[in-house]
């Protein structure tokens, strides 16, 4: 053990003298979460409206007020006909155009909204929102009720997903490129050949980014909670020990890419291309699982940060028990034996030249 002890030594030593390492490590995820968490959002928010109006009723007043004192919404205007709203779309003047037609006073379903749809996603969610404060209060006959996240705000989303991204690229791309440095400068064969087994080698190696990554996972739970405002609803225990377990099933990727790649630029390469890419797609991290062609879920089924998001987001969001998310930690901890198995077998004791 007490050598074991100087190989992680050793290599902690080495990750602490490389600046530019400790800046990817710490600077990317306090990066990321500001990002993700103010800059890129997909919040309703000051949407530009402009009113046309046929006609000045009481009822018509009330709906115009609403939207008025809504923080969704910012009217830009009244105006008389539709095709003037419409010009003030073409013209980037407006994103939202509500006609009251004179059936409204009446039954309270004469509206039409004019959207830019451009950005289809967000035209659908203007509308949403628009109906629903139009119709709220007293005169509406749909009690909506949101749960979990009341307010609407995408960080409740992007932050376990943000966790699911970072640790697994974090984990596997250290440390695969910490062993393929070995390899390029000669001196993974000194370390093979020393007393210690290959495969204290590798957990020694792996050991630091173990205790980083979970430096990393206790600065991002501090920041959702302090700085994004995202509750933790769940056990801090069992959100803390299924990272844990997500955390080596990363590790366990990075020595698989390990196994196949010969410099620290296929390491690199490698890693883009087989994590952050279908993380960022095939998870759910940015769009719905099941709106995805049925190829495309296939892939997402086999995706562990899909499953990780999935538990991140019952737990912290939704407060649920540990028995709701036994399906997710039964799917990664199967991954993560597999990996791991496979991993050490093609570890190989000597290396090619």
């Amino acid at each position: 053990m007490k050598r074991f002890y100087s190989f992680v030594i050793k290599e902690t030593k080495h990750i602490l003298r490389d600046k530019r390492t400790m800046l990817i490590l710490f600077g990317m995820p306090i990066v990321l979460m500001l990002l993700f968490g103010f800059a890129i959002t997909n919040d309703v928010k000051n949407v530009r409206t402009v009113v046309v109006t046929l006609n000045s009723d009481d009822a018509t007043r009330r709906a115009v007020d609403r939207l008025a004192a809504s923080q969704y919404f910012t009217l830009v205007g009244t105006v008389a006909s539709s095709g003037e709203a419409e010009r003030m779309l073409r013209n980037q003047r407006a994103d939202l155009a509500v006609v009251f037609t004179p059936r409204f006073a009446e039954r309270h379903d004469g509206v039409q909204l004019l959207v830019d749809g451009s950005d289809p996603n967000m035209a659908q969610q203007w509308s949403n929102y628009a109906v629903s404060t139009m119709t709220g209060g007293a005169d509406s006959f749909i009690n909506l009720k949101l749960l979990y996240n009341p307010q609407m705000r995408s960080a409740y989303n992007f932050v376990p997903a943000i966790m699911g991204m970072l640790l697994i690229l974090i984990c596997a791309m250290m440390t695969s490129v910490s062993i393929v440095r070995e390899k390029e400068k000669g001196t993974m064969e000194v370390l093979l050949v020393s007393p210690v087994r290959p495969l204290m080698i590798i957990v020694a190696k792996a050991v630091p980014y173990f205790v980083q990554a979970f430096v990393i996972l206790i600065v991002i739970l501090a920041m959702s909670a302090w700085v994004l405002e995202v509750p933790l609803q769940g056990s801090l225990v069992w959100i803390i020990a299924i990272s844990l377990l997500y955390i080596v099933l990363a590790l366990s990727l990075g020595l698989l890419i390990n196994n196949v790649a010969k410099t620290q630029f296929v390491a690199l390469l490698v890693s883009a291309m087989v994590l952050l890419l279908p993380t960022v797609m095939l998870s759910g991290m940015l769009f719905p699982v099941e709106s995805m062609p049925r190829v495309l879920q296939w892939l997402a089924a086999v995706m562990p940060p899909r499953y990780y998001m999935q538990a991140m987001r019952k737990l912290m969001i939704m407060g649920v028990g540990i028995k709701d998310v036994l399906g997710e930690v039964a799917f990664l901890g199967c991954a993560t034996v597999l990996l791991l198995t496979v991993a050490l077998k093609k570890f190989n004791k000597r290396l090619e030249v």
